[in-house]
């Protein structure tokens, strides 16, 4: 039945597809209390979808207690108020209902999918969730035993091996670097007094944003919002970790794992999202590896050498830091060769700029690819949320087009210059490369 409930509730919403790619209008609410909120709304199917998220996320973790926060939100669904956790699941499933929360560096985020003429129920079960999470012993030791199964086996693939390398490297000495899943020591310290204090310091409500889609007005999202999240108290949010001060030296480290294959992240100082020329660098990711099969990376590594069986290129952005990171798979004996290339790559962008018909294959792109990621009511609130935490303006939808429009080659080939910067480059490889000289 569970699954049924899911079902309908994933068709439904993605009926909402044809308005999700045309216009979308977003309406900015406050409620009494208030809440400002975004909604986008869509009376053609039955369904709500609500994202929302705090300040504060597993990089304000306390000293020592590293995985509260991860654990705490895996924890808010399992139980509530006078309800066990399976009795609380059901309650979702009679409703059809589903409620979430994870926890990321820097916020502590959540949902709701809810059909329409179920919203009291679904609003009410989330205030529970948020207001009255129980805790209780035997699924805190339940949800510890299965991070500490999934910690240990992320320790045996390469891929995560790399990725909590990067960051611990990165980062030393910062908040971004700890596993955000915590260290098995310190998830052994984790009490249910103490996570009720950390959800405590984290789910207030003058930390809060929301975002709405679905078939819900404004005067009934606002009553709803003040319904779940109004007796939230109001304090002060975990301070945001501070700046990221880049490294200014290449390095390279190298962990041996006996695989036959190598995993590895090369990774640049990026940049923020609110900068002006944000879109210069999505244009110039596009072409360097983002662009899957059409980027030069895949075209070079893969289709003209063979060498990696996967190629690409993205840009993280976090509050406190932002990266640019390659990542590649490769034969041991090929992957020295890879780096080689790709670090080429790196240089003929930063020295040549793109050609014309890069910039407008990348432009074309990178207009339509948006409209075709909204293919639901969630992945729609899920980007307004997005935007907000972001310090986008609800306008900004109808004038990316132009932003990225207006993208020209000398704005690419300076964001080259300013971002692919081998004195900055932090090279993991995962695996028993040949020809790979660690780095310090």
């Amino acid at each position: 039945m569970k699954r049924f409930f899911a079902a309908l509730l994933a068709g439904l919403a993605l009926l909402s597809l044809p308005a999700a790619a045309g216009a979308i209008e977003i309406k900015q609410i406050t409620t009494p209390l208030g809440i400002k909120a975004w909604l986008v709304e869509d009376k053609s199917t039955p369904v709500i979808a609500l994202s929302f998220s705090f300040v504060g996320g597993t990089a304000s973790d306390p000293a020592g207690l590293s995985g509260a926060t991860d654990l705490m939100a895996n924890l808010l669904t399992d139980g509530a108020g006078a309800m066990k956790a399976q009795a609380f699941r059901q309650r979702q499933e009679d409703a059809a209902a589903s409620i979430g929360f994870s926890a990321s560096l820097d916020r502590v985020s959540g949902s709701l999918r809810v059909l329409s003429a179920n919203r009291d129920e679904g609003f009410e079960l989330l205030r529970l969730a948020m207001i009255e999470p129980r805790f209780d012993p035997e699924m805190v030791d339940q949800r510890r035993a299965q991070t500490i199964a999934a910690l240990n086996q992320a320790a045996q693939r390469p891929a995560s091996v790399a990725g909590r390398t990067l960051m611990a490297t990165l980062f030393a000495g910062h908040p971004y670097a700890a596993d955000p899943q915590g260290a098995r020591e310190d998830l052994a310290k984790l009490t249910p007094d103490l996570l009720k204090k950390r959800a405590a310091a984290i789910l207030l409500r003058n930390g809060l944003t929301v975002a709405a889609v679905g078939d819900i007005s404004e005067a009934e999202l606002a009553r709803q919002i003040d319904s779940a999240f109004g007796k939230l108290p109001v304090g002060t949010s975990p301070a945001l970790p501070p700046q990221w001060v880049p490294p200014t030296k290449p390095r390279t480290v190298v962990v041996e794992r006996p695989v036959p294959q190598s995993t590895a992240l090369m990774a640049l100082p990026g940049i923020p999202r609110d900068d002006p020329d944000w879109y210069a660098a999505l244009v110039m990711n596009h072409v360097l590896g983002g662009g899957g099969q059409q980027s030069r990376l895949f075209n070079e590594v893969r289709e003209k050498r063979g060498l990696a069986y996967s190629v690409s290129s993205g840009l993280r952005t976090y509050k406190s830091a932002a990266l640019l990171v390659i990542s590649t798979g490769s034969a041991n004996e090929r992957v020295a060769e890879a780096i080689r290339v790709i670090k080429a790559e790196m240089v003929r962008l930063r020295n040549d700029g793109i050609t014309e018909q890069e910039l407008t294959d990348a432009k074309t792109y990178l207009t339509g690819a948006l409209a075709l990621s909204l293919d639901s009511s969630g992945s729609i609130a899920s980007l307004l949320h997005s935007m907000q935490v972001d310090g986008l303006s609800p306008d900004h939808l109808t004038r990316r087009g132009a932003l990225i429009a207006a993208v020209k080659l000398e704005d690419v080939r300076k964001m080259a210059r300013r971002l692919l910067r081998d004195e900055a480059l932090t090279t993991v490889v995962v695996g028993k490369p040949v020809g790979v000289t660690p780095e310090p």
